[in-house]
């Protein structure tokens, strides 16, 4: 094998089996020594992570909504160079995108990205339509090359050998896999994905299980032939300061079962930017070590509700922190955590009290997609007037707000936000929001976030 190697591996729909034979994949070809480099498509943290603990080494998103053509290129192709083998998992189905005309789907990344399509299908009660299905998808847009089909929940050695014989005869698209019905899913869902790793007991065993599953199921080295060559790397990513122009600023980042939300990119783009990341635990902790920033990412703060509102010190910590005037930075999770309280039925939780607001679950979302808000008033971290994407994911609902709209210092254009139409609450330095932002397409809040570190710590030394 010569070159870099790769291939996106997409479903017909959400829940099609893609994650396990992506994540399986991963993990089979990295446990050979191969030099795997995994991306994830869309706003994605769990299947990223997981993705990530699979191959060994950091998985990064690509997101052409959120990012430009070129940062995407650019980014997906200097990231490859480190690997010999790429594997992009895509989301929901391979032509879903946001529109009629699919803009923003796993078909447009494969065709931009220049690589070929391994496709997943589930074959749970059918036989012969699963060529149709295949046969749909590879005449519906010549521009995408669909080179191999996995077959996934097969119930009998009859069907897979039915269904391989007319996938193969209607569409000449080799089946390179066959995964069979297993008694128990390896990765239980919660909301609409899966629970991320950190979460899952014994998430290592998982892994290796799916490695196990596919060695078996699939044929590797098939799949490693049908890869297509990925072009070389664009310019590397450079540090946006300049290296001994500044001490670097300590910024805290909040990483345990509760916070795991957090892209590869962003913590990047905060070191590119002069930041040395502190890991920091808000569920065993005593308190948050001496900073310049912080920075609470989303997750899942209502699974773990009881152990973060048990740590009081550390609770206590992050409020006079915030009362002192560091800055936070808070997505989702982050500015839930950041309220006075959750309501779990019939028990409520206290956390850290820095906004007056109250928390509590519903079973339906309450905001899901990409977002886009517009910067009305002064936060500390975006210049007003700025338009900004990223995404919302949130079963969390408010249920107690003391303050008023004119304490949100941004308006969504696009996405719920916190309430009534806005986002974005402020006290002192902190500012908090639900929409996620990905550094890759706002390059701004790294350098924004590390210059407001530096310029409070400046300020504090000069009085």
């Amino acid at each position: 094998m010569k070159g870099k190697k790769g291939l996106v591996i997409a479903g017909l729909s959400g829940g099609s089996g893609k994650s396990v034979v992506a994540v399986g994949i991963t993990a089979a070809l990295a446990r050979q020594e191969e030099g795997v480099i995994p991306f994830k498509k869309g706003p994605d943290y769990i299947d990223a992570g997981w993705l990530q603990l699979a191959a060994g080494r950091k998985c990064y998103n690509l997101d052409p909504y959120l990012m430009d053509q070129e940062v995407l290129l650019n980014s997906f192709r200097s990231r490859s160079a480190d690997g010999d083998l790429i594997v992009v998992e895509g989301n929901r189905g391979l032509y879903d995108g946001v529109n009629a005309e699919g803009g923003y789907s796993t078909a447009e990344l494969a065709i931009s990205l220049q690589l070929p399509v391994l496709l997943v299908v589930n074959c749970t009660k059918t036989t012969r339509t699963v060529a149709a299905m295949v046969l749909g998808c590879q005449k519906f847009d010549p521009r995408v090359n669909i080179v191999g089909v996995i077959l996934n929940q097969v119930a009998t050695e009859r069907q897979r050998k039915l269904v391989t014989e007319v996938v193969e005869r209607y569409t000449g698209i080799p089946v390179v896999g066959s995964i069979p019905r297993l008694k128990k899913d390896i990765f239980p869902m919660r909301h609409l994905g899966m629970v991320p790793h950190q979460e899952y007991r014994n998430s290592q065993g998982a892994v290796e299980l799916l490695a196990e599953l596919i060695a078996k199921s699939v044929d590797l080295e098939r799949v490693k032939e049908i890869m297509g060559p990925v072009p070389l790397c664009h310019e590397p990513l450079k540090d946006q300061v300049n290296k001994g122009s500044f001490d670097k600023m300590r910024v805290g980042v909040l990483q345990d079962e509760a916070f795991q939300f957090y892209y590869s990119e962003n913590l990047e783009a905060l070191e590119r930017a002069g930041a040395e990341l502190v890991f920091v635990n808000a569920m065993t902790d005593n308190g948050l070590p001496p900073l310049d920033g912080l920075y609470i990412g989303g997750g899942f703060p209502e699974t773990s509700a009881r152990q973060l509102a048990a740590n009081e010190k550390f609770r206590s910590s992050v409020k006079e922190a915030a009362d002192a005037g560091l800055p936070i930075y808070a997505e989702c999770g982050g500015l839930i955590y950041l309220g006075e309280s959750i309501v779990l039925g019939d028990e409520e939780f206290a956390l850290v009290g820095v906004f007056p607001a109250r928390f509590a679950m519903s079973m339906k979302p309450q905001a899901h997609g990409y977002s886009i808000f517009i910067v009305e008033d002064d936060n500390g971290f975006y210049p007003l007037g700025s338009e900004i994407k990223g995404h919302e994911f949130r079963y969390s609902k408010i249920t107690q707000w003391l303050g008023t709209d004119a304490d949100l210092s941004v308006k969504m254009l696009r996405g719920k936000g916190f309430i009534n139409g806005r986002d974005g609450l402020v006290k002192n330095n902190v500012f908090a929001l639900y929409t996620h932002v990905h550094a890759e397409g706002t390059p701004e809040w790294a350098i924004n976030f590390v210059r407001k570190c530096r310029s409070v710590k400046i300020s504090v030394q000069d009085d």
